[in-house]
């Protein structure tokens, strides 16, 4: 499931929704726009809600699965993460209300997600769970990064 949620939030639907925006819809909005409004609502919007949700309500999740923890203790730790990860992501959610919110967020969320991955890279045992967070923190925040200097140079 964490697998299948990952790739659906993180990939396929921004890429969904750019392409409904183009082809379903007509949209002559511009494709590097569209980049950022659908990657920054699914990755940055809709993923850290999700994982701040689980992070507050199922910490051991995170704890174990993501970090191999076995104490207790570090359960009363990762519902913090997960009101981090929640505030974030009302910023990158309130962005398909208002475009204007697009950098602010897509800055926010690239450098979490940039600082979070090189955390993973850093981790000396990863087991499958990390490696996809890992992988997709990585992802995204290149994908925030190109996006950002792309608007930016301009």
């Amino acid at each position: 499931m964490y697998y299948a949620v990952v790739l659906l939030l993180m990939l396929l639907f921004p890429l969904g929704s750019i392409f409904a925006e183009l082809h379903i819809f007509q949209s002559q909005t511009d494709i590097l726009f569209l980049t950022g409004k659908w990657f920054v609502f699914w990755a940055v919007g809709i993923r850290l809600q999700t994982a701040g949700l689980r992070q507050i309500l199922q910490p051991e999740f995170t704890a174990k699965e993501i970090f191999g923890l076995q104490h207790a203790e570090s359960t009363q730790i990762v519902p913090e993460l997960g009101f981090s990860n929640l505030c974030v992501s009302v910023l990158g959610t309130i962005t398909i209300f208002n475009p204007a919110w697009i950098m602010p967020a897509a800055i926010t969320g690239g450098l979490f997600f940039g600082m979070a991955g090189i955390r993973h890279v850093m981790s000396k045992e990863r087991g499958g769970h990390e490696i996809v967070a890992m992988i997709s923190d990585l992802g995204i925040a290149l994908v925030m990064v190109v996006y950002a200097g792309m608007v930016f140079l301009g």
